[in-house]
């Protein structure tokens, strides 16, 4: 029989790898061995292919194929710790031996290191981070690399939907690379202005493997959800009536943690899943991963974090709680769903909130000119600087001078030496004509978004199309194919009730602040005198008190409603008869009544007194603090206990609005220098933000 391919050898040998891994029937999906003999043939090649498809398949059998030939390790790099788990069990099942280098392994990295360099492992999944550490980059010379695999490539191109600059340097990587060594990228989102950008950083002739992106077993429906109790009461209602676990989809971290307890105390088991800090949280992440696996969980309340790459073939349903930012995102997190089962449900809410979240993160994904003119303006002034002598000399937010940092470094504007930054000789120039073409197409694919939430034709259909997939055909099953919703949109009053005595009853903690910022007025030392645990009664803006906190402060009338402060009666009186309050102070405001106003309403309706302790001195608004050396510095000048007054043992200090905590913190220093014992912070609404 002839075979059908240019390389009879290569086919003859990855089809009996493929039979021997699923069967004598097994036999490639369209395109996998096209990828297959291009990257054993040609020096790069680009797969772009649905979700489910066998992308990392491409890469094992090549590896299995090279190994034979005695030629180098492949490397994988990849985004996710999740990800790379899951692709270790399958690779080791084709008798691939494998290992890792991420932040999970750094008690033995030097061992790995030394077993890569000896030729001791097939194939290595590494995280971009770890890839260019230093410890890696000193052995990485001696490392024999047969294949280098760019897995999520997309995250390679600014101009995509999840670009990481971590990824950014990987183009050196390829530039380094003899021309002997195959490079194969893969990812399931991108769309042609995307895949033009990666042939142009992977180089000339490159291969590409493109085929449908339509996934059968979707089950789309859309639902105009904007209020956010109507949306808990929806998935209350509705979760238990779809088979299986899934995912719910959240823009914050804050409401991944609110909707997963939401769920549990209703009896629908929930995990939040999230980026967390440090080995606990990465632990913890991997329990939660564990117990869905095993069907444990009936659902993961995830960011983005779990967008990519995480393979668990029987996940039935994905409900977004909030809209995703562009088609590509959204196509990559309903992806998780349906692999290996012929049905799964997609349901995606929708409101005015969604689009300021979203606006929010489109605003600040670059750093703006202003912040890298100052920061390159004072690293140059100084001969190596670190993150915290900047956040204490230029009044930006942590978060802005980290981003800036990062881009910096990785245009070789500046570079980093152990936590210390320099300048570098390649002279600056800030990229604003790119930095705004980027910006105006991720603004446009917002519209696109939004476009797919009022369409009234298939939603498979647009979605793929959006993503430059010449073979869209109409699903027939989604909610428009069917023409009537899949599950009804209208919610049972008994479970609106239920969640909004959950949003209104949700109280959030104030913790104490411990230590003092570096900052102009104070050197980062322990706080001696520290409030104690506070409470702060909802997210600002948020459905119920939060809105009516947010409609208080910008009345007419300038006054909090009544409604306020009979909530605020009825969750205090429990804790001022257990803590012995007997007195109410407020942060004082040269600016404003309302907050001084609601504490005297709040004393008389506890049956407490009110008392003016604390003064203002005029200094700078707050809120135009930037970041916490500024606001600590700010608000350690601004406020002191007033003169002549008697000074109560314990003291419940009321604001309106709690953000960085340093106003609280202060005031409650100063009360406490002056001789109150505890101070007890209480807030009316949180408008901090937690990010994905």
């Amino acid at each position: 029989m002839k075979i059908p391919y240019s390389n009879p050898e290569i086919y003859a040998k990855a089809s009996l790898i493929l039979r021997q891994l699923y069967g004598e029937k097994a036999t490639f999906r369209d395109g996998q061995y096209e990828a297959i003999e291009a990257t054993m043939t040609k020096r790069r090649t680009l797969v772009v292919q649905r979700t489910g498809w066998g992308k990392s398949l491409v890469y094992f059998i090549c590896t299995k194929l090279m190994r034979s030939e005695h030629r180098g390790v492949t490397l994988v790099v990849s985004p996710l710790l999740v990800l790379m788990e899951n692709q270790m069990e399958a690779a080791e099942k084709m008798g691939l031996r494998c290992d890792v280098l991420n932040s999970t392994v750094k008690d033995r990295r030097k061992d790995i290191l030394t077993a890569i360099e000896q030729d001791e492992v097939d194939l290595v999944f590494v995280t971009p981070e770890t890839l260019f550490s230093e410890d890696v980059q000193s052995h990485i010379r001696n490392f024999r690399i047969g294949l280098f695999v760019i897995d999520e490539a997309h995250c390679i191109s600014d101009w995509g939907h999840d670009f990481r600059l971590e990824y950014g340097n990987l183009r050196k990587i390829v530039a380094q690379l003899p021309e002997n060594v195959p490079i194969l990228a893969t990812t399931a989102t991108a769309n042609n202005r995307v895949v033009s950008d990666l042939c142009a950083q992977l180089g000339n002739d490159v291969f590409i493997s493109r085929g449908p992106l339509t996934r059968d077993s979707l089950y789309i429906q859309i639902l105009n959800k904007p209020d956010k109790i109507e949306r808990y009461a929806w998935m209350l209602e509705n979760i238990p009536k779809l088979p299986g676990s899934g995912i719910i989809y959240c823009l914050t971290q804050r409401d991944c943690d609110y909707l997963a307890e939401f769920l549990n105390k209703n009896r629908i088991s929930a995990a939040a899943y999230y980026s967390r800090n440090g080995e606990d949280g990465a632990d913890l992440n991997c329990a939660i991963e564990e117990k869905f696996r095993k069907n444990k969980l009936k659902v993961i309340v995830a960011t983005i974090k779990l967008g990519m790459g995480y393979d668990k073939g029987d996940i039935a349903f994905v409900i977004h709680y909030q809209m995703p930012s562009n088609i590509v995102s959204y196509y990559q997190q309903i992806g998780r769903a349906g692999r290996s089962i012929d049905k799964a449900y997609i349901f995606l809410m929708y409101g005015k909130e969604d689009e300021d979240i979203l606006n929010y993160f489109i605003d600040t994904a670059f750093p703006n000119e202003k912040e890298t003119d100052c920061i390159m303006e004072y690293i140059g002034e100084h001969d190596g600087v670190k993150a915290n002598q900047i956040m204490a000399a230029i009044n930006i937010r942590k978060g802005r001078i980290d981003k800036a940092l990062s881009f910096l470094e990785n245009d070789g504007f500046i570079r980093r030496d152990r936590g210390t930054y320099y300048i570098t000789p390649k002279v600056y120039r800030y990229d604003r004509k790119h930095y705004d073409a980027v910006t105006s197409i991720r603004r446009r694919e917002m519209e696109q978004m939004k476009a797919l939430a009022r369409t009234d034709s298939c939603y498979s259909r647009y979605i793929v199309s959006c993503l430059d997939d010449e073979d869209a055909q109409d699903c027939g099953h989604c909610a428009n194919c069917l023409g009537r919703e899949i599950l009804p949109s209208a919610v049972s009053q008994e479970y609106i009730h239920m969640a909004e005595e959950y949003i209104n009853g949700l109280i959030i903690p104030i913790e104490p602040r411990k230590m003092w910022e570096n900052s102009s007025v104070t050197k980062r030392s322990k706080i001696t005198l520290q409030n104690q645990p506070g409470l702060c009664l909802s997210k600002y803006g948020d459905a119920g008190y939060g809105e009516l906190v947010r409609q208080g402060k910008y009345s007419k009338d300038k006054r909090f409603y009544d409604e306020l402060v009979g909530k605020c009666t009825q969750l205090l009186k429990p804790f001022m008869a257990e803590h012995h309050l007997h007195h109410i102070c407020c942060v004082p405001s040269l600016r404003s009544e309302l907050v001084k106003d609601f504490s005297k309403r709040l004393a008389a309706s506890l049956g407490v007194s009110f008392v003016e302790l604390l003064e203002k001195t005029d200094a700078r608004q707050q809120k135009a603090m930037e970041n916490s050396a500024f606001q600590c510095a700010n608000a350690y000048t601004s406020f002191s206990v007033r003169e002549g007054v008697s000074i109560p043992k314990n003291i419940l200090l009321v604001d309106d609005m709690v953000d960085s905590r340093w106003t609280l913190t202060v005031c409650g220093y100063r009360l406490m220098e002056a001789g109150a014992e505890n101070v007890f912070p209480f807030a009316l609404a949180d408008s901090s933000n937690r990010e994905a």
